[in-house]
């Protein structure tokens, strides 16, 4: 049985659902309409696993940080026990969120009516509460997402009954293997507040079809469009595999023990629905997408270096070089992305064909029909 999509024909699913030589875009209707947004938090987002930190952010017992899970504000702590955990960062009482941003601290206490909940969720102390019948502070706790930790990533999802997660993703382990995700640690976060939908974004970073058109400077010297492929996988994410236009040029970079076809080369992963990481010589820029409504969205660049880079001597002005290009690259995608945007908002807009270079793209599209029950 399949379910429609507002606003989306059955001859526009049938289009971007055919073979990926034969396949469309999704129709304007996939990015623009408040109900189809809502379908995909409910169908997709709240069943899905998501990255809300690395652990190197949480190091120590009672280090926390304040994130959002798919409209659920969660508080990602490392207990005084040496667990990670990601709670709700909403007070049991008035629903007020507990703690903003991040610190270290044995104790949460909610700036409302000043409930206090320690890091493993429960509550500690009610103040002015005598009289409440039945009420046991000890019989309330903080709800806890389920998570994971995948390569560094603190993984949490919403939905009890979802799959684990790294199994899903065991063939792009192994093949970033050579990248030792786990060790990396972010460096620096920069952060862009967009007003446009979240798949416009993922769009342009899986396919590096664009760089003839957005990154003539930039990208294409060193990154060819034409020399891009996806790789082929077997689970809910993207390889584009970016090769160096110059495969006999030197690459040197903080990453040790790369193989020469990896040292020179660009990578964009794309785990589906919207965490991407992007590997390179150098280290791995980690963009981490908060989408707020059908047209708003929040993205974090964490430029994220090997551990052991920390130590060098030049560590800062390495960080500063990486976050300078890494910021001019986003700046020339959100001009791209700010056209393709107000395309899409045209009355006479309609789906456009794919070029097989775009094939991450349509492996995407089709997963979002299928999560979406548009797809038997």
């Amino acid at each position: 049985m399949t379910i429609a999509i507002p606003g989306i024909t059955a001859e526009e699913i049938e289009r971007a659902a055919r073979p990926a030589a034969q396949a469309w875009t999704l129709p304007p209707a996939a990015y623009l309409r408040d109900d189809v947004y809502a379908l995909e938090v409910d169908r997709i987002f709240r069943r899905s696993w998501l990255p809300v930190a690395r652990v190197d952010q949480v190091p120590g017992p009672g280090d926390y940080l304040a994130a959002d899970l798919s409209g659920q504000p969660v508080v990602v702590v490392r207990g005084l026990d040496g667990a990670i955990r990601v709670m709700s960062n909403v007070c049991l009482h008035r629903a007020a969120p507990i703690v903003e941003g991040h610190g270290r601290s044995k104790l949460f206490t909610c700036p409302y009516h000043s409930w206090a909940y320690d890091t493993e969720g429960r509550l500690v102390a009610a103040p002015l509460m005598e009289g409440a019948e039945d009420f046991r502070p000890a019989d309330c706790r903080l709800p806890q997402a389920r998570t994971e930790i995948w390569e560094g990533f603190i993984m949490a999802t919403l939905d009890p009954d979802a799959a684990p997660f790294t199994p899903q993703v065991e063939s792009l382990s192994r093949y970033f293997a050579n990248y030792r995700l786990a060790e990396m640690v972010v460096a620096r976060t920069l952060t862009y507040e967009s007003d446009w939908n979240w798949k416009v974004l993922v769009e342009n970073f899986m396919e590096a079809y664009h760089h003839i058109g957005v990154h003539p400077q930039t990208f294409e010297p060193v990154f060819h469009a034409r020399d891009s492929k996806v790789v082929d996988g077997d689970g809910p994410w993207s390889i584009l595999h970016m090769p160096a236009a110059d495969p006999d040029a030197p690459h040197p970079g903080l990453v040790p023990g790369l193989e020469p076809w990896q040292a020179g080369a660009l990578f964009a992963a794309a785990i589906f629905p919207h965490f991407l990481i992007a590997p390179h010589a150098n280290g791995m820029a980690w963009y981490q997408i908060l989408p707020r409504g059908a047209a708003r969205m929040t993205l974090n660049i964490h430029v994220c270096v090997p551990g052991e880079a920390r130590d060098l001597k030049d560590f800062d002005a390495i960080v500063d070089a990486s976050v300078a290009f890494t910021d001019q690259v986003h700046r020339e995608d959100i001009a791209a992305n700010d056209l393709v945007w107000r395309g899409l908002n045209a009355p006479m807009t309609r789906q456009g064909r794919l070029s097989p270079l775009e094939r991450a793209v349509w492996k995407l599209n089709r997963w979002w029909l299928q999560r979406l029950g548009a797809l038997g």
